[in-house]
C-alpha cells in the first residue's frame, strides 16, 4: 500500500537522489521535480513521475505540487559568494509561491523544509540547540536567505497550521557529492589548500545517508509538525580528521596551517578587492571559508533524537570513504594511487 505521494524538489542532487530511492524502497510514489535541462540519469529503472518546473520560474511551480501528500524541498541556490538578492529569488521567493500552491491544494500533509545549520550565527557553538534563534543578518547570501526562509515557514505554521517542519544539516557529504570534495582534492592536488589555526575545531559533518534517514523520520512522526530540527552525524570530526581522510585516500600530503589572525586580517582586503572587480567566482579566502575551517561547529541532535527517534547510524569514516569510492567511480576525482605507487 503506497505511504501516498511525495514531491521531492532538487531530486537529481545528492540528497535529493538518495531521498528518491529510500522513499521508493519505503513505500511512497515519487514526483521528481526537475528542470527542463536537467540530467535524468538518476532515475534510470526507477518508478518516478517526473515534473518539468524550476524555481526560477515561480509560475511553473503550482502545477508541480498539485495532487501531492507530502513535499521535500532540498532545493536552493547555494554558495558562498554573490549578492544576496541572486539567492533570495530562489530560496524565498520561490519558496514562497510554493507554499502558496500547495496551500491552496488543501490535501498537503507535511512540507519537510532542508535548512541548513548555516542559519545560527557565525560563531564557536558548544552544543546549541534549537532554541537559539537564527541570525537574520547572515554571513553571506546563502545563510543569509535560508534563515529567511524559516521566517516564511514558520508564519505559515503560525498563521495557516501549516504542516511543516525544518531540517537543519550541516556541511552534508556522501556519494552523489559532484562539487565540494572534488574541488577540495583539486586544491589539495595543486598545493593551494591551508588549514586555518590548529585544525583542532570540529566540523558540523552531515553523512546525505543520515540526513535522509532523519527526512524520512519527519514525514512520518506526528511529532514532527512545526518543529525545528538540528540533524548531523553522531561524531563530529576535526578540520584534521576530515582534511586528513581525503589527502590519506588521495596519497597527499597534508596541507600546511596558516595562523588564524592572519587569515582574519587579509580576509577583508581579499573579498573587498574580489567585489570591486566584480568578480563572478569566490576568491581562496572568504569570511564563509574561515568559518568552515576555524569555528566550532557543535550542535545538539538530541530533539532529533528524543522527538523523531533519530539515531544516525554511518561514522565519518565510513561515510567519507563511499563518497570518496563514488567519486573516483564516477571519475570526478583522479584515480586512487595503488598501493606501491
Amino acid at each position: 500500500m503506497s505511504q501516498g505521494k511525495i514531491l521531492i524538489t532538487g531530486s537529481t542532487g545528492m540528497v535529493g537522489s538518495w531521498l528518491t530511492r529510500q522513499a521508493l524502497e519505503s513505500g511512497y510514489s515519487v514526483r521528481a521535480m526537475v528542470r527542463p535541462s536537467s540530467n535524468r540519469d538518476a532515475f534510470a529503472g526507477l518508478d518516478v513521475e517526473l515534473v518539468e518546473a524550476d524555481l526560477a520560474d515561480p509560475a511553473s511551480l503550482p502545477a508541480a505540487v498539485e495532487g501531492v501528500d507530502y513535499v521535500v524541498n532540498t532545493a536552493a541556490h547555494v554558495g558562498d559568494w554573490g549578492p544576496a538578492e541572486k539567492f533570495r529569488a530562489i530560496n524565498v521567493v520561490a519558496l514562497e509561491a510554493m507554499l502558496i500552491a500547495a496551500r491552496k491544494q488543501g490535501q498537503l500533509k507535511r512540507w519537510v523544509q532542508i535548512s541548513s545549520l548555516g542559519v545560527y550565527a557565525a560563531k564557536h557553538h558548544y552544543g546549541t540547540d534549537e532554541t537559539v534563534a537564527p541570525d537574520l543578518s547572515g554571513l553571506d547570501g546563502y545563510t543569509q536567505t535560508k534563515a529567511e526562509a524559516e521566517v516564511l515557514l514558520n508564519q505559515a505554521i503560525q498563521q495557516h497550521n501549516f504542516p511543516a517542519t525544518i531540517i537543519r544539516p550541516g556541511f552534508i557529504y556522501g556519494p552523489g557529492d559532484r562539487h565540494v570534495v572534488p574541488r577540495i582534492i583539486e586544491r589539495l592536488s595543486a598545493g593551494q589548500m591551508k588549514l586555518i589555526g590548529d585544525g583542532k575545531k570540529v566540523l558540523n559533518n552531515t553523512y546525505a545517508g543520515n540526513l535522509v534517514d532523519g527526512i524520512l523520520l519527519a514525514l512520518e512522526k506526528d511529532e514532527a509538525v512545526g518543529e525545528t530540527f538540528n540533524i548531523r552525524d553522531e561524531r563530529l570530526v576535526t578540520r584534521e580528521e576530515f582534511v586528513g581522510a581525503i589527502a590519506d585516500y588521495m596519497g597527499l600530503p597534508m596541507p600546511n596551517k596558516v595562523p588564524e589572525w592572519i587569515a582574519r586580517s587579509a580576509v577583508g582586503f581579499i573579498e573587498g578587492f574580489a567585489k570591486l572587480r566584480g568578480a563572478q567566482t569566490a576568491p581562496l579566502l572568504t569570511n564563509a571559508r574561515i568559518k568552515f575551517l576555524t569555528l566550532n561547529l557543535d550542535f545538539s541532535i538530541a530533539k532529533a533524537k528524543q522527538k523523531l527517534g533519530y539515531a544516525p547510524k554511518t561514522d565519518f569514516t565510513e561515510g567519507m570513504q563511499a563518497a570518496l569510492d563514488w567519486a573516483s567511480s564516477q571519475n570526478l576525482i583522479p584515480s586512487k594511487p595503488s598501493a606501491g605507487n
